[in-house]
């Protein structure tokens, strides 16, 4: 299905490769902030992910365990924040910042051994006749299992915060953490356990952006994809199914500007690669207006400090 230059259905099949990294680390920034902690550090995450899940897979010669090891370095990354603002009190804001750096610089060192060597490949899943389904097979059943995994992820962080006790008590610690302690919750514990699976949940992301999308290591490969992702919280009104349709969003114009540049499309290469960003740019003005007029949709506690003592 061609229309001006462009296969519809590769088109669609390469949005949801494409969005894998920004929905699973937009996900776990999801919990993050429903728990009340804001943390901008999300791109060090992803960058020390990527390279974390990068040597993990070459070394060990198995994917899944660079996917492993990703998501532990990230989750690494995360509560060593939790531990500087949650238990020394530090700025939510400047540490998340900072973790950004330092994720950047790490990586870039650690990385430069990892030059020019290709990953073990991440085999796509079979799924028999149904991968041979016109445009559906295409689209739908020609991916790996970690496109399918992100899917699943935002299904159960939907299920999670309303269908479950905890999370029911991680809503509650991100509107009013005061009044969460007075009713005996662990708010500190809730909000290290929220930041470590979206410290988790954003390794996994770099990983599968030097292990799949882009299967080598590559100096600051991430692209600011950890900001994207932070605009994606914001767009979805911290809301899971929200963060889908944000990701997809973010993902097709990335595949699209792609496509026109494999088309020729007489337009700079330099103005397609920015589209993606500008688009974010675009739609974030769009829901602070729709705040503004409105109800605010952030967890009201949203990067406000607690200490039990106060």
């Amino acid at each position: 299905m061609i229309i001006g230059g462009i296969d519809v259905v590769i088109l669609l099949a390469t949005l949801m490769a494409a969005s894998v990294p920004v929905l699973l680390a937009a996900t776990g920034e999801l919990i993050a902030e429903k728990s009340g902690v804001l943390n901008l550090g999300v791109e060090g995450m992803m960058i020390i992910g990527a390279i974390a899940g990068f040597a993990g897979a070459v070394y060990s010669h198995s994917p899944v365990i660079g996917f492993l090891c990703g998501a532990l370095a990230g989750a690494t990354m995360a509560l060593l924040f939790a531990v500087l603002t949650l238990g020394l009190l530090a700025n939510q804001v400047a540490t998340g910042l900072a973790l950004t750096l330092f994720g950047m610089g790490l990586s870039a060192l650690v990385g430069k051994g990892f030059e020019g060597v290709r990953p073990p490949p991440t085999p796509k899943l079979n799924f028999g006749a149904l991968s041979d389904l016109p445009v559906l097979g295409k689209v739908v059943f020609s991916h790996d299992w970690m496109v399918y995994g992100s899917l699943l992820m935002v299904v159960l962080v939907a299920l999670f915060l309303s269908k479950t006790r905890a999370g029911l008590i991680l809503r509650a610690v991100g509107e009013n953490h005061d009044a969460a302690h007075a009713l005996g919750y662990r708010v500190v514990a809730v909000r290290m356990a929220a930041l470590a699976f979206g410290g988790a949940m954003a390794g996994l992301g770099g990983a599968y952006l030097s292990l799949v999308r882009v299967p080598q290591w590559t100096e600051g490969m991430t692209a600011n994809a950890g900001w994207i992702a932070l605009a994606i919280v914001v767009f979805a009104s911290w809301k899971p199914e929200r963060v889908l349709l944000g990701a997809y969003l973010f993902g097709g114009i990335t595949a699209l500007q792609l496509q026109m540049q494999v088309a020729e499309y007489a337009i700079p290469v330099h103005l397609l690669s920015m589209a993606p960003y500008l688009v974010t740019i675009i739609v974030l003005v769009i829901i602070s207006a729709r705040h503004r007029r409105g109800t605010q949709a952030a967890p009201a506690a949203l990067g406000r400090p607690f200490h039990a003592s106060r």
